[in-house]
């Protein structure tokens, strides 16, 4: 019994001092991040002192994780409303329970992805976006709602002609153009104004150099993906790039695939558009989507797209068959992000044709491609 006792004490000791430690640890932190705000440093404090008792945790937190440049700038009253709102949504929709509180803090609690402007959207697109999903049953339903309707609603589409990538939810509607970086800011920030937990997530370089590509992550009981602007219907994890993604490469900073974090961590996002940034966090999610495509790995992608005289893509009907085999669906045009492709999932070993109004292939299946046809 005494040894026995004696175990039970020493486990409690072991526990009473890793919390102790992490305590100051963690409280060593907080002051170092006021330290950092500088001249801004009252308006941090009164950030911490004006808000609710209960958010008062969850403010420390995010002060604890912000970037310097943030805590030298940012206002008392931007981060009072944004914890204000993020905590009004986490009270008003029914698939909150179940977030873990690590989860909200790191996913819906924050007001930024990246590097992206500070904009004050907590509290407009709280408002905005709120109708939309009031009778949705889940946050998945709910960012399904959201990916279908929001980019109509504010009026943005995806073009090259864009200003910048890294563009703002607001910059991108004022411009009314944005990369997929910026879509996904857009759709991240909605689903956060409404509760649900979204993260950034991207590649620098397809495994294939084909290109880069941004997307976001929404969290239900699990890590859902989905392109912004780019729904499939009312399906998550469902995407063109799913065969890219599926070859990245896991530990990879140019091949593999990340997620943006405000908690601590070895890696950092690394973001094509600003490439010598190593200071925003990131999760390697490479697994996760090399899983996924294992799933399908009998078959094999064919990209299609249909180029017009002057080179550019247009969107035209697609059909393809073969035996006992049809499929037919619409080619993406200019509007549409430069690796996205109407994309079919084909056997190995197999002869399929591909035709448009205007011109028809013949295609054996042994590895990806693209088949371009002629849109006269």
């Amino acid at each position: 019994m005494v040894t026995k006792n004696y175990f039970i004490f020493e486990s409690m000791k072991t526990v009473l001092i890793t919390s102790l430690f992490l305590c100051l640890a963690y409280s060593n932190n907080f002051k170092w991040q006021l330290d950092k705000a500088g001249e801004n440093k009252k308006e941090i404090e009164r950030a911490i002192k004006e808000v609710p008792e209960e958010q008062r945790p969850a403010m420390k937190w995010l002060i604890s994780h912000m970037q310097e440049d943030d805590l030298q700038s940012l206002s008392s009253q931007y981060l009072i409303t944004n914890s204000k709102y993020a905590f009004k949504a986490k009270k008003q929709f029914s698939w909150t329970s179940s977030i873990p509180e690590k989860i909200f803090l790191d996913n819906v609690l924050p007001y930024a992805s990246l590097n992206e402007r500070r904009d004050t959207w907590r509290k407009e697109f709280f408002n905005k976006f709120s109708p939309l999903v009031k009778n949705a049953k889940s946050g998945y339903e709910a960012a399904v709602i959201l990916n279908n309707n929001i980019f109509e609603i504010v009026g943005v589409k995806y073009s090259t002609k864009r200003p910048k990538a890294d563009q703002s939810p607001y910059e991108s509607i004022e411009s009314g153009l944005a990369s997929c970086t910026g879509l996904s800011f857009l759709l991240i920030d909605a689903c956060r104004s409404v509760g649900i937990p979204a993260r950034f997530v991207g590649t620098p370089m397809w495994y294939n150099d084909s290109g880069n590509h941004s997307w976001v992550e929404i969290w239900d009981g699990g890590w859902h993906f989905t392109g912004a602007a780019e729904p499939t219907g009312e399906r998550l994890n469902e995407v063109w790039f799913s065969e890219l993604a599926g070859n990245a490469k896991k530990g990879d900073m140019k091949y593999g695939i990340f997620a943006a974090t405000w908690t601590d961590s070895r890696l950092y996002f690394p973001m094509d558009w600003m490439p010598s940034s190593k200071q925003y966090n990131a999760i390697d999610v490479t697994d996760t989507y090399i899983n996924h495509h294992k799933k399908h790995h009998e078959l094999v992608a064919v990209r299609i797209r249909a180029i017009n005289h002057t080179g550019s893509r247009e969107s035209v009907n697609v059909i393809v068959t073969g035996d006992d085999y049809y499929f037919q669906g619409q080619s993406k045009d200019e509007t549409c992000d430069m690796n996205d492709y109407l994309v079919v999932m084909l056997p190995k070993g197999k002869t399929f044709t591909i035709r448009s109004k205007n011109d028809s292939q013949v295609i054996a299946i042994e590895n990806e491609c693209i088949v371009s046809l002629s849109a006269k």
